[in-house]
Order: structure tokens, then C-alpha cells, then sequence
């Protein structure tokens, strides 16, 4: 059995997420060895602007996806909400493990949860997305970005620099940290980005062998859901430069899709629902949400 080698980000999060792909893939093929690079990406140097203002897509996986096309790492672990739609000539997303919690979550000052925030109460996200949807709920709250891994934005806000910020549970739950959870916010409120909680294991299209190992760790479910999803930021050519939700779940009569496009202050916000991406965009633009985006991006 051949060594592999694995490349990801070096964050404290990231590492976990690769670890646990190590283990489990070491756990079906015993003499397999699993080597660790990490490669710093676009986003992860770029700390002192929010990643809407950055631009672009893939800030996250680009500096991966090169390596890997260059045979530098045989395969890459990504979380999947920040993997763009449009895949590079040469690479597939070869397992989508089981998801965890796709929610997002309240890390607060004295485990206040949202409904307890008094008026004027800060809440620091760095999220286009969650500010607009929150704002929505609440309008009497004030929201401040924040940039860094779990540990710094947690730290950033006990320090002073704001009441509550806002994470992802997937995030908190891989590191052990569930019990910073103050409060998990219902999709009803607040809708994930696309892919929250998935991971994606990358590998190159002709490399049968890697694929094959990867293979046996993807799950349909998840999958299914991820592309569902991914499938409706592709149609509306989202980024994380506009307000978009998306959360497909597996249901009797196969998926039960909820989406919400917003103008950026969180005053338009519109909700659609459906069983397949096709009819949930119909759905959105016949609501106006191309005007919404395009406004976003002006």
C-alpha cells in the first residue's frame, strides 16, 4: 500500500478535518501511511479585510487545488462550503464523508442566546450571509466583522470586542467545542451556506487508485445534499459576496430544499423552498432574487 500524501490548510480546524480523514482511511487499509503538507491559501493570509471585499472565488482551495494538479499531494481535504462550483480541468471532488451539524451557532459573553441579546447588543460575523439573515431577526442588534480561525474570534470577542459571535457548529463540534455553543440558531433564522458541515476529498480525475481509497468514505446522503446545494449558488452565481442560504435535507420524497437570497442590510429577504434546486431558483428569481444579487455586487 502506497503512502499519501494529504494537503490542507494549517488551521487548528483544518488539521482536525484532515486528521479525522487520516483515521478513518488508516482504519480501512492498515498499511496505509497518510502524510500531512500544509499549504497556506489566499484567505488564509489575507486577515485584515472581510472575504467580501477580497473578491473572487476559491480563496480558500486554490493554492491546494494547484498542488495537487502538480502531483505535489495526491489529495486535498476541503470543507466543501468553500469549494467554488466550477471544478478545475483535472480534478473531482472523490468523497463527501457523512456531514455533521450544518448549522450555524451563538458563541456568546455569559451564554446569552440570541432572543436574550438585549438592543444594541454586538454581534461580530464576518458574513455576508449571517449578518443579513440575523439583521432580518433582529434589527435592534449591531454587527461588526471579524476575521480569524475559531479560537481567535472567540478570544476576540470575550476580550470586549463584541457580545456574541457566530460560527459554524460543524467547526466547534470537530475541534471539541461543542460546549461553547450558546445557542444553535434555526435554519428558520439563519440558513448555512451551501455545504456547511461537509467535507470534500479532492483528488486528481486520473488518478483511478487514490480515488478508489477516497471512495469508500463518501456518503450518498451527503452527497446528494452538497450538490443539491452547490447546484443552487451555481444557477444564482453566488459567492460570499452576496446574502445566499441554502440547506437541502433528505426527506420521504427525496430532498427538501430551503433557500433565502437578502438585499446586504438585511431589509429584502426572500425564502423559497422546493424538493429540487431547478424549482427552488424559479422559485427565488420569480421572488426578484437576480435583482437582490445584482444590487449586492453594484
Amino acid at each position: 500500500m502506497p503512502n499519501l500524501r494529504l494537503g490542507s490548510r494549517g488551521s487548528a480546524l483544518a488539521v482536525s478535518q484532515a486528521r479525522w480523514v487520516a483515521r478513518e482511511l488508516t482504519a480501512l487499509h492498515p498499511d496505509l501511511h497518510v502524510d500531512f503538507v500544509t499549504i497556506t491559501t489566499t484567505g488564509d493570509r489575507i486577515l485584515d479585510r472581510a472575504l467580501s471585499q477580497v473578491g473572487g472565488k476559491g480563496l480558500f482551495v486554490t493554492e491546494i487545488e494547484t498542488a495537487l494538479l502538480a502531483g505535489e499531494i495526491d489529495f486535498a481535504v476541503h470543507s466543501l462550503k468553500d469549494v467554488p462550483t466550477e471544478q478545475p480541468e483535472g480534478l473531482v471532488l472523490a468523497a463527501f464523508p457523512p456531514r455533521e451539524d450544518p448549522r450555524d451557532v451563538l458563541v456568546s459573553r455569559n451564554n446569552r442566546k440570541l432572543a436574550d441579546l438585549g438592543p444594541g447588543a454586538v454581534i461580530a460575523t464576518g458574513s455576508l450571509r449571517r449578518t443579513a439573515q440575523l439583521r432580518h431577526a433582529r434589527p435592534d442588534l449591531q454587527f461588526v466583522p471579524i476575521r480569524g480561525n475559531v479560537d481567535t474570534r472567540v478570544r476576540k470577542m470575550r476580550l470586549g470586542q463584541a457580545d456574541a459571535v457566530v460560527l459554524a457548529a460543524a467547526g466547534l463540534k470537530r475541534l471539541g467545542r461543542a460546549e461553547w455553543i450558546a445557542d444553535t440558531l434555526d435554519p428558520e433564522v439563519c440558513l448555512p451556506a451551501a455545504g456547511q458541515g461537509i467535507l470534500c476529498l479532492e483528488a486528481r480525475a486520473d488518478d483511478a487508485a487514490t480515488r478508489d481509497l477516497l471512495a469508500a468514505l463518501d456518503c450518498a446522503t451527503s452527497r446528494l445534499c452538497g450538490d443539491a446545494e452547490r447546484a443552487v449558488v451555481a444557477a444564482l452565481n453566488g459567492s460570499c459576496q452576496v446574502p445566499l442560504g441554502v440547506l437541502a435535507e433528505a426527506a420521504e420524497s427525496g430532498l427538501s430544499i430551503r433557500a433565502m437570497v437578502s438585499d446586504l442590510p438585511g431589509e429584502r429577504l426572500i425564502r423559497a423552498s422546493g424538493e429540487t434546486p431547478q424549482s427552488v431558483v424559479g422559485k427565488l428569481r420569480n421572488l426578484g432574487a437576480d435583482a437582490l444579487l445584482a444590487e449586492c455586487l453594484a
